[in-house]
C-alpha cells in the first residue's frame, strides 16, 4: 500500500487549526497542557559499538527541540520523552515532527547504523520472563517482537498553573471523551498494518508476561487511555521524587506529590513514519475541549464505558458468510465528529479559504491512502 506525507500546505493549515483550538480552550480560562512519549528500536554496528546518548540530547537542544533521548526497557529500544520546557501543544507538535525526521540522522551520527520508527522491531531482542515472574528472565531464547508506541499525556491548568486533573472530575470527562471518539479515529494514530498487528502481540505472540502494551480500547487507571491520579499504570504511586539519600546514594525515603503528575495518557498510538503529530494533536484538543465543555455543564461523573476491540486492520476484511469487518480507514471515513468538531471552533476563520477546514483535513488525510482505498 502506498501512503503519501502530508503537503507543506496542509500542515501549516493543520497548524493554524491548533492554534485556533487553544485560543477557544483559553476562553474557558484554561491551558491546555500536552507531552509526548516516543519509542523507537536503534540497531549499531557490532556488540562494541553504543550509542551516545548524551550527544543526540545535545544536538536535540541546539535544534531547539524540547525532548531528550532515553534508554527504554528492551536492548536497544529508545524512548524520546518531551521536556517540561512550557511549550505550547503546538510547539510539542512540531517538536514531534521534527524529531520522527531528524532523530534517525542524528542517532547515525552518534552510534546508530540503523535506526526503526516501527509499530514492531520484529524479532528485535531474545529476553523473555520466567512465566509468571515480570522481573526474571528464563533460558528461553525465542525472538521477542518489540512494540514501538506514541503516547499523548494531557493534562489542563488554570489561569494560576494549577492542573485541574487531580482537584475535579475534568480528568474523567476528557478521558470518557477519548475514549468514544478514539475507535472511529484510531486511523490517525494506528497510521499502518504493523499498528494493528502490535495490538496483537500480546496475545498472538506469547508475549503477555513481557508486555503492558494496549490490545483494547478501555480506561481505568490502566487502559489504554489511562487516567493517572493517585496511581499509575503498575498501581504505583505517583509523583514520587528522592528526598533522602543514604550510603551509596541509596534513596531513603521519598517525597509524594501525585497532584503535579496527574494526567489522562493516551497511549494507544504507534510509532510510525506515516504518524501525523498535527492531526493527532487536533484530535486530541478537540477531545480536551469536549471534556471541558461536559465537566461545566454536567454534574457528577461521566457515563462508565466498556471496553472494546479495535479493528484488525486498516482496511475492510470481506468474511466467508458474506459480513464484512470494517477496517480503520472506512471507520474514519464514515464518522463525522472530526470535521464537525474542527469547523465548529475553527470554521470562522477559514470561512473565505474553504466551505469546510475540517472536511478539508479529513480528505486530506484519507487520500494518502489512494489509490488503495479505491482499488
Amino acid at each position: 500500500m502506498q501512503q503519501f506525507a502530508a503537503s507543506s500546505h496542509n500542515q501549516t493549515v493543520a497548524q493554524q487549526v491548533i492554534t485556533l483550538l487553544l485560543k477557544r480552550i483559553a476562553t474557558f480560562g484554561y491551558k491546555a497542557i500536552v507531552h509526548v512519549e516516543l519509542e523507537g528500536v536503534y540497531e549499531t554496528a557490532n556488540a562494541k559499538h553504543s550509542l551516545d546518548f548524551e550527544g543526540v540530547n545535545k544536538t536535540l537542544l541546539k535544534l531547539g527541540i524540547n525532548g531528550e533521548l532515553k534508554t527504554e526497557f528492551w536492548h536497544q529500544q529508545w524512548e524520546y520523552v518531551s521536556l517540561f520546557n512550557g511549550q505550547s501543544p503546538l510547539k510539542e507538535a512540531q517538536d514531534l515532527a521534527s524529531a520522527m525526521r531528524l532523530l534517525p540522522i542524528i542517532m547515525r551520527r552518534f552510534g546508530a547504523e540503523k535506526v526503526l520508527l516501527k509499530p514492531v522491531a520484529w524479532a528485535a531482542d531474545k529476553g523473555r520472563y520466567v512465566p509468571g515472574s515480570g522481573a526474571i528472565f528464563s533460558t528461553d531464547t525465542r525472538s521477542v517482537h518489540i512494540p514501538n508506541a506514541i503516547q499523548m499525556n494531557v493534562s489542563v491548568a488554570d489561569d494560576k498553573g494549577n492542573n485541574l486533573i487531580p482537584s475535579s472530575t475534568l480528568g474523567e470527562w476528557i478521558q470518557h471523551h477519548l475514549l468514544t471518539t478514539s475507535l472511529a479515529c484510531c486511523a490517525l494514530f494506528l497510521p499502518e498494518e504493523d499498528a494493528f498487528k502490535r495490538l496483537a502481540l500480546r496475545t498472538e505472540y506469547g508475549l503477555d508476561a513481557e508486555l503492558s502494551s494496549p490490545f483494547l480500547l478501555s480506561g481505568g487507571h490502566q487502559g489504554s487511555i489511562a487516567l493517572y491520579k493517585e496511581v499509575g499504570k503498575h498501581n504505583q504511586l505517583m509523583g514520587q521524587e528522592p528526598l533522602l539519600y543514604g550510603a551509596n546514594n541509596q534513596v531513603l525515603s521519598y517525597s509524594h506529590d501525585w497532584h503535579k503528575t496527574a494526567r489522562v495518557e493516551h497511549r494507544i498510538g504507534a510509532t510510525s513514519d506515516a504518524y501525523d503529530p498535527f492531526l493527532n494533536m487536533i484530535f486530541i484538543l478537540l477531545n480536551v475541549l469536549q471534556g471541558i465543555e461536559s465537566w461545566q455543564s454536567t454534574d457528577g461523573l461521566p457515563p462508565t464505558f466498556a471496553s472494546c476491540a479495535f479493528p484488525s486492520s486498516l482496511h475492510d476484511a470481506h468474511l466467508v458468510n458474506g459480513s464484512v469487518n470494517q477496517g480503520a480507514l472506512t471507520l474514519f471515513n464514515q464518522q463525522h465528529w472530526f470535521a464537525h468538531q474542527v469547523d465548529r471552533h475553527c470554521q470562522e476563520a477559514f470561512r473565505d479559504q474553504f466551505n469546510s477546514v475540517g472536511q478539508k483535513l479529513h480528505a486530506e488525510f484519507l487520500a494518502r491512502y489512494l489509490p488503495a482505498l479505491t482499488t
